[in-house]
């Protein structure tokens, strides 16, 4: 069975010869939760802007259902839905119109956009929001309104970059089982990139990345020894590159 998404040997080197990412292998299956487990400055966002298309690597390469990202991004990107760091949200515009505008972008004609944008926002709980501006939500309500947009095309695999920054740990908890119940209810594939131990379940696919390299892959239990935490710790604060 081909992977959902699969990294073979992934690296990228800047211009200014820094290499964010080195030799990163793995696989993510359908119906899949994957945690990206590194500190800030690991290469997580690095690996995103490969994922997105925004740059090539430097030497191997990412498959998206077997689509290279860097020879037909344009097939490979229909397959996926993204929540950035940052909001890529038009502020001034309400969360309908926002919405609206995503469906048009990806040729949804308007009565099975109509159709998505309610189911979406009614699994997310931001139905009766609709018609507010997305500067009048707080935190959550932005990060919800963001994974609503990105699940309008009906994505294989959603990828969501640090979506939980600045949000409270209740806000945090609650967005995580959202994003584990679309796994659950709908085969969705999840590469969840975080930085924060405690948004990692015990069963998740776990990859530790810790200065362009994975340090450790597996559950989150198969690799908690005796927790993950000090797992994690081990290998990001003593620069191991591997499991024994």
């Amino acid at each position: 069975m081909t992977a959902l998404l699969s990294a073979q040997n992934l690296s990228f080197t800047y211009e200014n010869t820094k290499q964010a990412l080195k030799d990163m292998s793995f696989n993510i299956e359908q119906g899949c939760f994957c945690a990206l487990l590194g500190p800030n400055g690991a290469g997580k966002s690095t690996f995103f802007a490969i994922a997105s298309a925004l740059n090539r690597p430097t030497y191997g390469n990412l498959f998206i259902h077997g689509y290279d990202i860097a020879q037909t991004p344009r097939a490979a990107l229909a397959l996926m839905g993204f929540v950035f760091q940052q909001t890529t949200l038009d502020l001034d515009l309400s969360i309908l119109q926002n919405l609206r505008y995503f469906a048009s972008l990806h040729g949804i004609g308007n009565k099975l956009g109509e159709q998505r944008i309610q189911e979406e926002l009614e699994r997310l709980d931001l139905y009766d929001r609709r018609h507010e501006k997305v500067r009048q939500l707080n935190g959550g309500h932005r990060r919800r309104a963001e994974i609503a947009r990105a699940l309008l095309h009906h994505p294989a695999l959603l990828l969501l970059d640090e979506a939980s920054v600045g949000l409270d740990i209740a806000t945090r908890r609650t967005l995580v089982d959202h994003v584990h119940h679309l796994c659950q209810e709908r085969g969705t594939s999840v590469l969840w990139a975080t930085h924060l131990i405690d948004e990692v379940r015990e069963n998740d696919q776990t990859i530790i990345l810790h200065n362009g390299q994975i340090a450790g892959q597996g559950t989150a239990h198969e690799l908690a020894a005796p927790t993950l935490e000090q797992t994690f710790n081990d290998l990001t604060q003593r620069g191991q590159t591997c499991l024994t």
